[in-house]
């Protein structure tokens, strides 16, 4: 059985005038890509070439920092520095001691001058009492003197130099033996609590406002002793227990203080003095130290 096969056939009619030959393809649609607009072509400026890179800070380094006007800077954390700060506060502190131990030995051992100073020197330790304490509000009050050389060790040796005068005064109306011990006993005191600060895990400067109340309790119970000395002037008994009292706790406030001043010079803890504060360290360390003397003296010394 065959299938009835057709004969070849055109796919299209002959004489149409259809190209049987492949035409070009026409051009694809735009697409959404082509159609919307290319976004903008960006410029970037190079990179600036003049960057100043500060260079690693050294102990010998002489740099300037913008601390606020607070003494209680930011942390310095660089060991360093630190160091280099704690080695210039001690050194001055050291130079300031010997200034005031030199007037306390001339004004307790030569005797001429110890007479002169028990009979007419009164006018001149009212004037080193006013310098004293001119000085000591514009080094503390004012951080742009304390911290600008050379205007700041100018005032620094002004202040040292009245108060010095003021302690030998004071130590020339006591007896001679009674100072030196007093100073033994000082050097002994300050040299155990220093040690303490820089050991103890307590933080003391976060303690400001406890030392302001103690000042304050001393404040007025000094006035309270004062009136009492006014009202009983005849109860000699009663002057010599008030002064043990008071210089009990005048003792314990300076002690604390000392230890306090300590730790804002040593550093470690939550507050510090900034680096450049070099001045108003080692003249708060002078002062306790000092008064610390003058307590002890007062409290323990045998009066001319």
């Amino acid at each position: 059985m065959a299938y009835n096969q057709q004969p070849n056939q055109t796919p299209y009619p002959l004489g149409s005038n259809y190209n049987t030959q492949y035409s070009t393809p026409a051009a694809p649609p735009p697409t959404y890509a082509s159609a919307v607009d290319p976004p903008p072509q960006k410029s970037y400026n190079p990179p600036p070439t003049n960057i100043h890179v500060p260079k690693n800070r050294t102990a010998d380094s002489n740099y300037e920092t913008n601390f606020a006007d607070s003494p209680f800077g930011s942390s310095f954390s660089d060991k360093a520095v630190r160091m280099a700060f704690i080695r210039k506060v001690y050194l001055i502190l050291m130079v300031q001691l010997l200034v005031t131990f030199g007037f306390v030995c001339l004004f307790s051992l030569v005797k001429p001058i110890k007479t002169f100073i028990q009979t007419t020197g009164s006018w001149f330790y009212w004037v080193s009492y006013a310098t004293f304490l001119v000085t000591y509000i514009v080094l503390v009050c004012i951080p742009s003197v304390r911290r600008k050389y050379p205007g700041n060790f100018i005032c620094l040796t002004v202040f040292t130099l009245a108060f010095s005068y003021m302690v030998g005064t004071i130590s020339s109306f006591y007896d001679t033996t009674s100072v030196f011990v007093a100073a033994g006993v000082t050097c002994l005191v300050c040299l155990s609590l220093s040690l303490f600060a820089i050991q103890t895990k307590i933080d003391f400067t976060l303690c400001s406002g406890l030392l302001f109340a103690l000042v304050m309790v001393l404040f007025f119970f000094g006035l309270s002793c004062m009136t009492f000395y006014f009202i009983f002037p005849a109860n000699v008994f009663a002057w010599r227990i008030l002064d043990c009292v008071y210089g009990g706790l005048a003792a314990l406030v300076f002690s604390l203080f000392l230890v306090y001043d300590t730790q804002m010079v040593v550093g470690g803890k939550k507050h510090e003095l900034s680096p450049e504060e070099y001045v108003y360290g080692a003249l708060q360390l002078y002062i306790d130290i000092v008064y610390l003397f003058l307590i002890l003296l007062a409290c323990f010394g045998k009066s001319n």
